[in-house]
């Protein structure tokens, strides 16, 4: 069956243009011109989205308040959601991933690239599902905590492997640093943020020649690509 994506979007040219690219690419689009509507859509238990697109400047209730409350929700706390902004600004981007947002795109944007970041987000859920990574020269047992690199094992530290775990089941997003923090080192570490810097860098010397498959997004975080 097709995904179910739910388009919570004000701007009726904006929405009928992702509504028709989506569903010729076999996904089945449902739109939602208001954050209330949305959210009633979002919690239905008998057809929840798979992933929802989410307008920030909304009528009623906005979207990083919508974000907020989808991530309270059992039913919607981990469905994927990219936001689309006319807000560029750093601080903007942040706070939307600092809610849970999977992905940032700015408006104006290429219909084709939300489609391909809805593509790059479904196949991170895909990977969240399995015990195994293989890609390139890189190989990950996620259940034998063993990770190689060109056909060589690479001996990681326990905060190292989950560290590289974490940015893999959230390849091609944007992890901010608070984000790592909270997930790897958990909710209670008030430490400095250099400690998260500082792992990253011998994570990617250990790599070697798998380590350019962390990415830094400067002022933000990491993020982990795909190379061969």
């Amino acid at each position: 069956m097709p995904n179910e994506l739910l388009i919570i979007e004000d701007d009726a040219d904006i929405a009928e243009s992702l509504h028709y690219n989506f569903k010729r690419e076999g996904f089945r689009p449902v739109i939602a011109e208001s954050g209330e509507k949305g959210l009633r859509l979002a919690l239905d238990e008998k057809n929840p989205p798979a992933l929802i697109i989410l307008d920030l400047m909304l009528p009623g209730m906005s979207g990083m308040e919508l974000c907020r409350r989808l991530r309270r929700e059992p039913l919607t706390e981990k469905t994927p959601i990219i936001m689309l902004t006319a807000k560029a600004a750093e601080a903007d981007k942040i706070a939307g991933l600092d809610l849970g947002a999977d992905d940032y795109i700015v408006k104006p944007f290429s219909v084709k690239e939300v489609v391909a970041r809805v593509r790059a987000v479904m196949r991170r859920i895909e990977k969240d599902e399995i015990q195994r990574y293989e890609y390139g020269s890189l190989t990950i047992d996620f259940a034998d905590v063993r990770v190689a690199c060109a056909g060589a094992d690479v001996k990681l530290t326990r905060k190292e492997f989950a560290l590289l775990t974490y940015l893999i089941k959230s390849a091609g997003r944007v992890a901010t640093r608070q984000n790592l923090l909270d997930n790897v080192w958990g909710y209670s570490y008030f430490g400095d943020t250099r400690t998260l810097d500082v792992h990253i860098r011998r994570l990617r010397q250990k790599l070697g020649d798998c380590g350019n498959c962390i990415e830094t997004v400067v002022g933000i975080g990491y993020r982990f690509i795909e190379v061969k």
